[in-house]
């Protein structure tokens, strides 16, 4: 819990000195290192939630951040799956007995 406050503190402090996109994400990965994207994701998510913060600028800017990367890992995920498919496998074999469609 304490990486994840860090975290969101890096990601508010960041988006409070004006920073958006490619610069705040850096920003709060120079501030925390080990900070995943999913890390920054949740912190996001946390920040979004979190009924003190009311500025619509900064609250703007850490939903955009958070959609960019959620959408980034998803996409990254999806390309990892695809390569993961062996042709010939039981899933692949499995489409080829089904009945053609009328």
């Amino acid at each position: 819990m304490k990486e994840k406050k860090r975290v969101y503190e890096a990601l508010v402090d960041g988006a409070m000195e004006g920073l958006v996109g490619d610069a705040l994400y850096d920003f709060v990965r120079n501030r925390c290192p080990k900070a995943s994207s999913k890390k920054i994701v949740r912190a996001s998510l946390l920040a979004l939630s979190d009924p003190h913060l009311k500025d619509r600028n900064i609250l703007d800017v850490i939903y955009a951040l958070a959609i960019k990367h959620r959408l980034d890992d998803t996409t990254m995920q999806d390309e990892h799956d695809e390569k993961a498919v062996v042709p010939g496998t039981s899933s692949d074999a499995a489409g080829k007995h089904l009945p053609p469609l009328s």
